[in-house]
């Protein structure tokens, strides 16, 4: 008996070691199969995550930040023991004595899930097993990946230190609300860096891995709170945590950025505009949109944040006073669920998802929560409703008509419930008065009219302010890069660049008179804007006065062959037309493209690019672009002699010669003092030039000081008239105003630099003729001349451009507003005479010649 029972228990063990053998060679077939062909494991020595781009202000502030995944990289050496102790013990706390599966965590595993019965069931990963998951295999739920992601874990820990692994981990692991890594989860959760972590919200954040997208701190509250304190809990159990710490930290409320405990990292920020979308636009091109968006650049952008929002506000002001001109109220076009206006939560909730702006500085986002005989109550976001509540008075609408389903006009609102309905979401600001006491609650509304607005350095291209349109929360189109729209006369200085350069002189006389073009489409017959015409005029008044047939008759003289080559070689256009009429600004170009050739005239004619960045690092911290490329000759220098400034060595190109450029700017100065930029008030020189298309459908305004050029562009998307009145001299000409005031406080400004190789001469501004010595009057100008070049003056240097005159005209129109009954000139000898009535070239032709 004894030996059957031998026996048979000697056969069983043979049956079992032959099992426990097959079984072992079974599975070692297993891992040998799926052993074969892994990814290389090795390539994580070098990980390089999606990282988050920022762009930084002058002043080393970040002002925008770009992610396709929110990342902020942190090596293992900046996370706190803390943090890694949270997440070890939710995910693994045989770490650091397992051999990249823990065979105790997965037997376990096994236990809870058959004792209930498929119900509990848990994963057993450890973070190497994670990390090969999420690094080097796909997230199918398969035995196939499971089997490669224990080969693959039990090859990372025998190539990477723990703490390597560990980095990888914590870097990369998704925690919800596009937060990616435990850096980034800590600005996002509580905006806090990683070393300010209480206990608790460190096991908070080791408690997201497990479910991120069921476990948002708001909706899922009560299951994050008992996740976070079941993390809290084996941290304690791990010796991580004392009892006393672990039950303080345990009665702690779970608070968050998105319950409104801590103010979001984002509201640090100011709101996206124009100019960091700019620069994303820019740089996604030149580095590729998946290196800007997930290569960790640091962006030094060129903006001056104080002058952004100087040009904002101006741009702004100008397109909402038109706006309000037109009379017609719009609102936001957005309604409210009547469900929603139920209690003050409800409405709050709705109108905080509202789609309106709300980049735009001093309006709130509203609610019409009631409609009075005479006013309107508002909620408003943001701002408590108080017991008496807040109100749009009846004489807030008085100014507007609401549009009728038919297309029409309504009659002007009288009351507030004529313009708007209970639930409709408007936009408010509050108006106060010269005190600064609140006055009332106003309606506002996004204009229907856009523009664009442009600032940079003259000398060095940075781009210190740029608007692209009312609000870039309700329209993203940048109108100072993309809207392709016609200079108008703001194109004019490039024909007389040209001319400058090719004999002509700011006294050249050119004929003020009819002309006509055969053209395939007919008979073209250009104006002036005044409907006059002024017979022989010199250069200078016919860009201070904006003289298009003058402008015509230039641009004939020279050939538009040569115009097409100035206005290329300033980068307003890749390829001009070579038609007359594009003297006259008829083709379309850019805001940006016109603002950053009129900065080559200031700086006195060298080539100048614009750039919104001035440099930008990869995440290694090594610049990869720069763009000033002039060097500082005494830089390294320890001292200098006092009063002396650095040296600056530029090989940049010379676009003009330099004399031009200062006898174009002069010229545009005159534009300001006596033409129509008239309305520019600095205490500084500036010159410039307005731009007004045919029917207005586009105005302008470009001007620069000594160190600043800014541009205006006014006009609807879908070009129409802006109507009477509307000029770049009353529309663009404030906006320039306003910000150039602010630009002035800030940057100064001098006299124009006068180039050297040439010399001033008296002329009458009127009839182009030398004057002697020591004549004075406002019919002196000053006028710079090459040396070594004699000018030719009066009628000696008559231009017509091949048309003649065609009919009798004024011989020297002193003005455009001269009397009928006398005009007074001044001879070349300074005598004053009162000529009795128009000289004109009847009188010429008969011998009278005053």
């Amino acid at each position: 008996m004894i030996r059957f029972l031998f026996s048979t228990a000697g056969g069983l063990f043979s049956w079992i070691i032959t099992g426990i053998f097959f079984g072992a060679l079974t599975l070692g077939g297993v891992f040998w199969f799926y052993g074969q062909d892994l990814p290389n494991h090795e390539q994580l020595t070098q990980y390089s995550p999606k990282t988050i781009s920022r762009i930084y202000s002058g002043e080393g502030r970040i002002i925008d930040e770009f992610a396709d995944e929110r990342r902020i990289y942190a090596p293992i050496e900046e996370i706190p023991d803390l943090v890694k102790q949270a997440f070890i013990s939710a995910e693994d706390k045989n770490f650091y004595t397992h051999q990249g599966f823990d065979s105790r965590g997965i037997a376990a595993a096994v236990w809870e899930a058959v004792k209930s019965r498929g119900k509990n069931v848990r994963g057993a990963s450890t973070i190497p097993q994670q990390v090969a998951k999420n690094f080097l295999l796909s997230g199918d739920k398969t035995i196939e990946r499971k089997i490669k992601e224990l080969i693959l874990s039990t090859r990372l820990v025998e190539t990477l230190s723990r703490d390597k692994i560990l980095e990888l981990y914590l870097n990369e692991i998704f925690l919800g609300q596009n937060s990616y890594g435990v850096s980034a989860a800590a600005q996002t959760y509580f905006n806090k860096t990683l070393s300010e972590l209480a206990p608790h919200e460190a096991a908070t954040l080791a408690a997201m891995p497990k479910e991120p997208s069921n476990f948002h701190p708001v909706r899922n509250h009560d299951r994050l709170l008992e996740r976070r304190n079941y993390v809290l809990r084996e941290m304690w159990q791990n010796g991580y945590l004392n009892e006393a710490s672990y039950r303080s930290e345990r009665d702690q409320p779970l608070r968050s950025v998105q319950n409104g405990d801590f103010p979001a990292f984002r509201e640090a920020l100011p709101p996206r505009d124009y100019f960091t979308d700019e620069i994303r636009s820019q740089l996604s091109k030149s580095f590729g949109e998946e290196e800007f968006f997930s290569g960790g650049l640091s962006i030094r952008a060129t903006v001056d944040p104080s002058m952004q929002a100087e040009a904002a506000a101006a741009l702004q002001e100008a397109l909402e006073s038109y706006d309000r001109k037109q009379g017609l109220w719009r609102g936001t076009g957005r309604v409210l669920d009547p469900e929603a206006l139920k209690d003050e939560a409800a409405w709050r909730a709705a109108l905080a998802a509202a789609d309106v702006p709300r980049d735009v500085a001093g309006w709130s986002p509203a609610v019409v929560l009631e409609v009075g005989e005479q006013s309107a109550r508002i909620g408003i976001e943001g701002v408590k409703d108080d017991a008496d509540g807040h109100y749009i008075p009846a004489e807030d609408v008085t100014w507007a008509r609401k549009r009728l389903a038919d297309g029409t006009r309504g009659p002007k609102a009288k009351v507030a419930g004529d313009l708007v309905s209970v639930g409709d979401v408007v936009l408010v600001t509050a108006l106060v008065d010269k005190e600064g006491a609140f006055e009332r609650w106003s309606l506002r509304q996004v204009p229907e009219v856009q523009g664009g607005f442009m600032a940079m350095d003259v000398n060095t291209g940075r781009v210190i302010a740029m608007q692209g349109g009312f609000s870039w929360q309700s329209s993203e189109f940048n109108r100072a890069t993309q809207a392709m729209r016609q200079p108008g006369s703001s194109f004019k200085p490039f024909v007389y660049a040209a001319a400058l350069d090719s004999g002509f002189t700011p006294a050249t006389i050119v004929v003020d008179a009819p002309i006509e073009v055969d053209t395939p489409q007919g008979l073209w017959r250009p104006k002036n804007a005044s409907n006059k015409y002024y017979g022989l005029t010199p250069l200078r008044t016919g860009i201070e006065q904006s003289r298009n047939l003058m402008t015509v008759r230039v641009a004939q003289e020279i050939g538009m062959e040569t115009v097409a080559g100035y206005a290329e070689r300033f980068g307003v256009y890749d390829r001009l037309q070579p038609f007359l009429a594009n003297a006259l600004g008829s083709q379309e170009t850019t805001l940006y493209k016109m603002v950053a050739a009129y900065a080559m005239f200031a700086n006195g004619g060298e080539r100048v690019e614009p750039t919104l960045v001035d440099r930008v690092q990869d995440r290694w911290g090594r610049t990869i672009y720069r763009h000033d490329q002039r060097t500082c000759v005494d830089c390294d220098k320890e001292a200098l002699p006092a009063g002396q400034a650095p040296s600056i060595r530029s090989d940049r190109e010379r676009v003009m010669d330099a004399i031009t450029a200062y006898q174009l700017t002069s010229m545009m100065q005159g534009v300001v003092q006596r033409g129509s930029g008239s309305g520019v008030r600095l205490p500084v020189p500036v010159a410039g030039k307005t731009g007004t298309t045919n029917d207005a459908k586009d105005v302008w305004f470009i001007g620069f000081t000594s160190n600043i050029v800014a541009g205006c562009y006014m006009g609807y998307d879908q070009p129409r008239t802006l109507g009477a009145g509307a000029y770049g001299g009353t529309l663009c000409v404030p906006v320039f105003n306003a910000f150039m005031k602010k630009a002035v406080e800030k940057f100064g400004g001098s006299q124009f630099k006068v180039p050297p190789g040439g010399h001033f001469i008296n002329i009458d501004r009127y009839t182009g003729e030398q004057l002697p010595p020591g004549v004075g009057g406002d019919f002196v100008q000053a006028e710079y001349f090459r040396d070594g070049v004699v000018p030719i003056f009066g009628l000696g240097a008559l231009v017509d451009g091949d048309w003649g005159i065609t009919q009798n005209l004024p011989l020297f129109a002193r003005g455009e507003f001269e009397s009928e009954d006398g005009t007074t000139v001044t001879t070349s000898t300074g005598e004053t005479v009162v000529i009795p009535k128009k000289a004109d070239f009847g009188t010429l032709n008969s011998g009278g010649l005053y």
